[in-house]
């Protein structure tokens, strides 16, 4: 079942997503999440009509994504970026693209016009995701990213709605 995210369901984001950022080249933040911090941004997200949203199943939480404004400034407001992360043991279960869908329409319903996602060049498996949903490569970034003592490259792909 895919659905809105709540604060009660902070902890297992967190607990998804921290060994994302603890060990992987997926993301190249290092700042690992709280629940309360996400639980934060739960509240920031509605506010601004944007959505976070949980793929569940028997009462755990498989995996979430969420979207905001790709850039900042009114002139942005119709372009978005996303996030979409799921536990290891749920890939390839078309839990992701579940999720994506959901996004995608929640954002359309709003009046997007595209999405971006930032991909790692390093995470060739999120890339093929991306593509497989309709995301096309519109840009490689070089070296924008600093993580386990390497530069990284960001590839930003592009859905229009």
């Amino acid at each position: 079942m895919i659905r809105p995210a709540t604060p009660d369901d902070c902890p297992a984001i967190a607990a998804i997503w921290n060994p994302v950022i603890r060990d992987t080249l997926i993301t190249f933040t290092t700042a690992e999440k709280t629940p309360e911090g996400l639980a934060a941004t739960l509240a920031e997200k509605e506010a601004a009509g944007y959505a976070f949203l949980v793929a569940e199943e028997e009462g755990r939480i498989l995996g979430f994504a969420t979207y905001g404004q790709f850039r900042a400034g009114p002139g942005y407001a119709r372009t978005l970026e996303h996030t979409v992360v799921l536990a290891p043991d749920c890939r390839g279960r078309g839990v992701g693209r579940a999720l994506m869908a959901a996004v995608e329409d929640h954002a359309r319903a709003g009046g997007a016009r595209s999405v971006f996602a930032g991909v790692s060049a390093a995470n060739p498996e999120g890339r093929a995701f991306h593509a497989a949903l309709g995301y096309r490569e519109t840009a490689v970034l070089r070296d924008v990213g600093y993580k386990f003592d390497r530069w990284l490259d960001l590839v930003l792909m592009q859905k229009f709605l």
